[in-house]
């Protein structure tokens, strides 16, 4: 899941916990909702931190080991 996605959950989380007031049998809406703002607060840190990983995975393979060109 990257930024789009969770930034998604996050919206729709926070509709369901502070917008709708509607009621379903055996599910809270309230409690679904804050669960989609974590799941979605949960993707970004994981985007932030494979995308990091990548930066410096990327970073770490220079050519500096190659002998000087002729």
């Amino acid at each position: 899941m990257y930024f789009g996605g969770s930034i998604a959950l996050i919206a729709i989380g926070a509709i369901l916990a502070f917008a709708v007031t509607d009621a379903i049998n055996g599910v809270d809406l309230t409690m679904v909702g804050y669960i989609c703002i974590a799941a979605g607060a949960l993707g970004i840190v994981l985007s932030l931190i494979v995308n990091s990983r990548r930066d410096h995975a990327v970073r770490d393979t220079r050519r500096d080991d190659l002998p000087p060109a002729r």
